[in-house]
């Protein structure tokens, strides 16, 4: 189980870096934003490319920060269920999910957008819009996102296995969100 849990240390360490590049993202899409809009209503310019990198962004952000998420364990649960379960039971409920769920929807949408990138890739796919970027950096973003959050269900699913054998303890505490 050793190996197993140096493993997932990997695992967190990618994904808390790839946190980080989701995290400086939000910056960048703000700045972009508020930069076109700026000088759009000053010198009346816009163009299409800086729209594209605004949702560039946010594709970086949503899919570099969703196993990020998963690892802080902060991602959406059905709470109802959750919350009124023991700690060992939440652990299984993980278990399971990671197992029956995650894994193989992980696998199966990365396996499903590869091509997807790869032929943008090798085509050198351009936006059909004027002024448009290259797609396929968008487009990479789906096959890593998907990759990552992938591995880092793995990591989790290592994690619940050495606290539900004893050899690690995990905070299953869950805090219903607010609204």
């Amino acid at each position: 189980m050793g190996g197993l849990l140096a493993f997932s240390r990997v695992i967190d360490g990618l994904n808390e870096r790839f946190g980080r590049i989701a995290d400086y993202c939000v910056l960048f899409a703000c700045l972009v934003s508020a930069g076109n809009a700026t000088v759009r209503y000053l010198f009346s310019y816009s163009t299409n490319g800086l729209l594209e990198v605004q949702w560039y962004l946010f594709g970086a952000v949503v899919l570099l920060g969703a196993p990020y998420t998963l690892k802080r364990n902060e991602h959406v649960r059905v709470d109802l269920v959750y919350m009124s379960v023991s700690p060992r039971a939440r652990l299984w409920i993980d278990t399971l999910g990671f197992t029956l769920i995650l894994i193989p929807a992980g696998l199966y949408l990365t396996w499903l957008s590869f091509p997807f990138f790869w032929q943008s890739f090798l085509s050198d796919e351009v936006s059909q819009n004027a002024g448009g970027l290259i797609l396929w950096p968008a487009k990479l973003l789906l096959p890593l996102g998907f990759a990552l959050l992938t591995v880092q269900g793995l990591s989790e699913l290592i994690k619940r296995i050495a606290a539900l054998s004893g050899i690690l303890e995990i905070a299953t505490d869950y805090e219903k969100p607010l609204q």
